[in-house]
């Protein structure tokens, strides 16, 4: 008797170049670099000498946002809507909010952060849309809260993606909230099981936050400064959210396992080529 092979589904090359650049997004810089090269300050090495007592108070704070946010945020938006993200008028609103913050430091991070982290959070939701999300399904909506515990800082040669491996941390906590508010409602915000996600989140969201408030604290750079470092803010997690959900949307198609081997085997390409282009201007 013969057999049939069925070859394994392949991404087109249209997808393969959206991949492309999900890999680009994703991968190519953390938000201590792209601070860095916008006001010329490491910023990254800065944070590592804030108190104990202003990283509690930062992770306090960043928690807090972030549970006002998901709230507000994605129940506010247009889930109809089909227009493109509006990303440039979210940035600009985030850097009016980190204008407030440059102004008066620290002090101001109970007030900006909620803000500018809501302003965020409105944009996450309109790239997710405009990448195929139902926003009405659960599961969509945390991932877009997600996107704020990506991008964390990549170790140089690193084999495995740190994007893999924060969504493989958070994936049983997102999907337990997400069945949990299938089955009880959007007052699922303030259940046990979906607290623990935004604890989660936040521990990762904390450490950009610490970067972010050591360069709007420094005294050279004031409220212009702020506002810099808040649109870097703004691009970073639009950056992260474009990759995001372009990832979702090829998963959505093709599955996990395909999209996970192709974005290793593109991830690979890009730092290789990353490599050589920096010894060939050294």
């Amino acid at each position: 008797m013969s057999t049939i092979e069925v070859m394994p589904a392949r991404l087109t090359r249209e997808e393969t170049e959206d991949l492309r650049q999900a890999v680009a997004c994703l991968e190519a810089q953390s938000f201590a670099q792209r601070l860095t090269d916008a006001i010329g300050r490491p910023a990254g090495i800065l944070s590592r000498t804030v108190p104990e007592s202003t990283r509690r108070a930062v992770a306090r704070a960043s928690e807090t946002a972030l549970r006002g946010a998901s709230k507000l945020a994605l129940s506010t938006i247009d889930l109809k809507a089909s227009a493109k993200a509006s990303n440039r008028s979210h940035k600009v609103a985030a850097a009016v909010s980190g204008a407030f913050g440059g102004a008066f430091g620290l002090a101001a991070l109970i007030v900006e952060l909620p803000i500018s982290t809501t302003i965020l959070l409105r944009s996450i939701a309109e790239i997710a849309r405009e990448e195929g999300e139902d926003l009405n399904a659960p599961n969509a909506a945390f991932a877009c809260v997600e996107v704020f515990a990506l991008g964390g800082k990549q170790e140089e040669g690193a084999i495995e993606s740190s994007y893999f491996a924060a969504r493989a941390a958070l994936a049983k906590s997102v999907s337990d909230c997400a069945r949990f508010v299938a089955e009880h409602g959007l007052g699922a915000h303030s259940m046990p099981v979906a607290a623990r996600l935004i604890s989660q989140i936040a521990a990762r969201f904390g450490v950009i936050v610490s970067e972010k408030l050591v360069a709007q604290a420094a005294p050279i750079l004031g409220a212009i400064g702020g506002a810099t470092v808040n649109a870097v803010f703004a691009d970073h997690f639009q950056t992260l959210a474009r990759g995001h959900f372009i990832v979702r949307r090829l998963e959505r198609e093709h599955g996990p396992r395909l999209v996970a081997f192709e974005y290793q085997r593109l991830r690979g390409e890009w730092m290789r080529e990353r490599s050589e282009g920096r010894r060939a201007s050294s």
